[in-house]
């Protein structure tokens, strides 16, 4: 998958696999706001099960360190986004965007018609990367996260959007 310049450090993002699970762990447990999973959550992503989900990695090419990861899962036609998590020191670079793309890219490609998510309704930086994207905001779940309490806003991005429809 392409990488970007992110301030003088390049990133690819590839599909994750088994061998990034204590990456993708030490990534999520450095981000108050993640979705926090076990490490046999984490494993079971890449057994052979229904829904299946997709995975992806960020890193930084030199080193190989983990920039971020995405986590989605797919239950034809549909797509959620359960996670999405970018290093502190990557923020604001770009990493997000590309992992983004990469997985829309990916859905489109099995032919997906709509991605799904919510996300804090604080997390400004976040809302903002879903809207540049093309997702609309299409609803609100009132106290749906805890610690701090808060709302989730709802967004969906339709995948068909500017396909011929004959």
């Amino acid at each position: 998958m392409p990488g970007s310049e992110t301030g003088t450090e390049l990133v690819f993002v590839r599909k994750a696999t088994v061998g990034d699970v204590a990456d993708v762990i030490q990534l999520e447990r450095a981000c108050l706001t993640a979705a926090h999973w076990t490490e046999q959550q984490y494993r079971d992503l890449f057994a052979d099960r229904v829904p299946t989900r997709v995975a992806l990695i960020a890193q930084q090419g030199d080193t190989e360190e983990a920039a971020g990861f995405l986590i989605a899962r797919h239950v034809p036609p549909e797509y959620e986004l359960e996670n999405i998590v970018v290093a502190e020191k990557f923020r604001r670079n770009g990493v997000g965007t590309q992992l983004m793309q990469a997985f829309l890219a990916e859905a489109k490609r099995l032919s997906g018609d709509c991605v799904y998510l919510e996300v804090r309704e604080s997390n400004g930086a976040a809302r903002g990367l879903y809207e540049s994207l093309g997702f609309r905001q299409t609803g609100r779940r009132k106290s749906y996260y805890s610690n701090p309490l808060e709302d989730a806003v709802l967004y969906s991005k339709d995948l068909r959007e500017g396909l011929d429809s004959a």
